[in-house]
């Protein structure tokens, strides 16, 4: 049973800050020797204190200091500090014997933490949203595009570490297994280790490689979309015309009629929109074509998009919601609707590039040190290194339509990993925000 008790953070006195620093260091000491801040236990750690939820306070979950922390470094707090206030804070609740609290009274006392330790209200701001993110369930699908060498993995694990989340794919992985399937649908050999007669030619073939690859992650795309969890997806063979289609065949988020999201449109709804957006994608690009001096092959190359109907994620997730929107029949609770993550899907493609002085000396590199059954003469490599660059500067094509793209380096790779966290933030944020406008216009609605 709950209790009906707060405690009131004052300034500590000067025996209080030496046993805060002395859990400090027992914590950060044991964290070194164990290389995990999992296993920086404490004492408090074997006393449970209970977090009750609602306003009747009939769910509670167990306090984790760990998970705490890690939600403390979403916000962009340090690692060591963000640890720090997880212990500060439950050694006030246990010492106070307040082991029992509502979840209100939590965060009160957090932000009090937080503050004492210079994290105020840009900090608390950071928390409140990325809390309210999680609540939602939104889905976030994070594209880290690029060719071989500009460090896609490196970006993907450190972005998974710094916002705490615990799915990244790579496309490598789903290439090899469709590469050496029986019948497979892919070559034996990488599209930039080809020959091909022009670079047209190789932009379609990397484009109809991309489109095999997605279809092989359509089942982990449709379980995140379902669950409502962020995912990572990192690899060579991600094209973006795929999931900027998918974007432009989302429902404007600004028009307060189509906050709902996807599943509240009706099957004749969704047809005439898709057939609208297809006509707009075919349209632009025969206009495209018009304006360009080799309309043949690059016709072919712009068309591409238009064939990309069957992979559209917003499709996927209508039609993987289409049972649950059928079953609910006239149930129109819009708590329900979140529950089930009716939120539309929030979709950033990043394409990282490097110096092409930089960016050579690697790939050089890169193929010198490839295993002996897939080493190449030399005049092939210089080839594949061609190919490589020819696919790179696709990926930064769409910089016109809004994609993001970042240039690595060995000297500015700290500044760039704290961009790209500040970019994921405010992407959130805005997801979020169109989220909690479409519920509020539901809600008024009812």
């Amino acid at each position: 049973m709950k209790k009906d008790k707060a405690v009131v953070i004052e300034s500590p006195s000067t025996n209080e800050e030496e046993d805060y620093e002395q859990e400090d260091a027992a914590a950060t000491n044991h964290s070194a020797r164990r290389f995990s801040t999992r296993n920086a236990s404490s004492k408090y750690d074997f006393v449970k204190v209970k977090v009750w939820l609602g306003d009747n306070a009939d769910h509670y979950y167990v306090l984790s200091r760990f998970l705490l922390s890690r939600m403390l470094t979403v916000t962009k707090i340090p690692n060591h500090v963000a640890i720090k206030i997880a212990l500060e804070l439950k050694k006030l609740l246990v010492d106070n014997s307040l082991l029992d609290v509502s979840q209100s009274d939590l965060e009160a006392n957090l932000f009090k933490l937080m503050e004492r330790r210079g994290f105020g209200e840009e900090y608390i701001n950071r928390y409140k949203m990325i809390t309210r993110f999680h609540h939602m369930r939104v889905p976030l699908v994070i594209l880290v595009c690029g060719t071989a060498c500009v460090g896609k993995s490196t970006i993907a694990t450190q972005l998974a570490q710094r916002l705490n989340l615990p799915n990244v794919l790579q496309t490598a992985m789903v290439y090899e297994l469709l590469r050496t399937s029986t019948d497979a649908p892919l070559a034996s050999s990488p599209v930039w280790a080809r020959d091909f007669s022009s670079s047209d030619e190789l932009i379609t073939e990397f484009c109809r490689e991309c489109r095999i690859v997605r279809k092989g992650l359509a089942g982990d795309l449709k379980k995140a979309m379902k669950d409502g969890k962020p995912i990572i997806i990192e690899g060579i063979h991600l094209d973006p015309s795929i999931y900027l289609m998918d974007e432009e065949n989302k429902l404007p988020p600004a028009s307060p009629a189509n906050q709902a999201g996807p599943e509240s449109l009706k099957v004749e709804e969704q047809n005439e929109l898709q057939q609208k957006s297809n006509s707009n994608v075919r349209h632009n690009s025969q206009r495209d074509c018009n304006m360009n001096s080799e309309p043949g092959k690059t016709c072919e190359l712009n068309n591409l998009t238009t064939a990309l109907k069957s992979l559209d994620i917003v499709n996927e997730i209508s039609e993987n919601r289409g049972e649950k929107v059928k079953d609910s029949g006239a149930d129109q609770n819009p708590s329900h609707k979140r529950e089930k993550s009716g939120a539309q899907p929030i979709i950033v493609p990043i394409v990282l590039r490097m110096a092409e002085f930089d960016h050579k000396a690697l790939l050089e590199e890169w193929v010198a040190t490839r295993t002996c059954s897939e080493k190449y003469p030399t005049q092939d490599k210089d080839n594949m290194i061609s190919n490589l660059k020819t696919i790179q500067d696709y990926l930064c094509s769409f910089t016109s339509q809004g994609l993001t793209v970042v240039n690595i380096s060995a000297t500015t790779f700290p500044q760039t990993l704290d961009w790209l966290h500040n970019h994921l933030l405010q992407c959130i944020e805005q997801g979020t925000s169109h989220v909690s406008r479409g519920n509020s216009v539901e809600i008024a609605k009812d």
